[in-house]
């Protein structure tokens, strides 16, 4: 059986018909905290792949700093990325939650079975950093 594709988007280019994912993929959103309008633009949601709680108020609060010094709201976002170390700190996330563990256990077992998935939250990468990417990459090295 050939394994399914990963992909990644965002909730507003599934809402504008802007989203460049198969037809046939299953959405699955990454989010700790999905609003009611997000739900109905996936399939299912994963909270437990989403950033742990401490990492996402740090950044924020980061984020909002960035915004008072002047910052743009992409400058404010990926400055802040940078300075409470983002993608390290959800990688260790990744390897070291059990319940994110299992999670893309489960999603792997499904990419090996030939489903084809794309991974669903809220930012746009064309101009701001984002921890599904991450998580993409994370997926695609462990079945390499």
């Amino acid at each position: 059986m050939e394994r399914g594709t990963l992909a990644d988007t965002y909730v507003a280019a599934i809402q504008h018909d802007l989203a460049e994912v198969p037809a046939e993929a299953t959405r699955v959103g990454v989010v700790r905290q999905p609003t009611s309008w997000f739900h109905t633009a996936v399939d299912e949601n994963r909270p437990e792949l989403g950033p742990p709680a401490d990492l996402l108020e740090s950044f924020r609060q980061r984020e909002e700093d960035m915004k008072m010094q002047g910052l743009c709201e992409e400058g404010a976002h990926n400055a802040a990325w940078d300075q409470v170390g983002f993608e390290d700190a959800y990688r260790t996330y990744l390897e070291d939650s059990s319940e994110a563990q299992d999670a893309i256990a489960t999603l792997d077992e499904r990419l090996a079975a030939g489903e084809s998935l794309a991974l669903v939250c809220f930012e746009n990468t064309e101009k701001k950093r984002c921890h599904r990417t991450i998580l993409r990459e994370f997926l695609e090295e462990a079945t390499a």
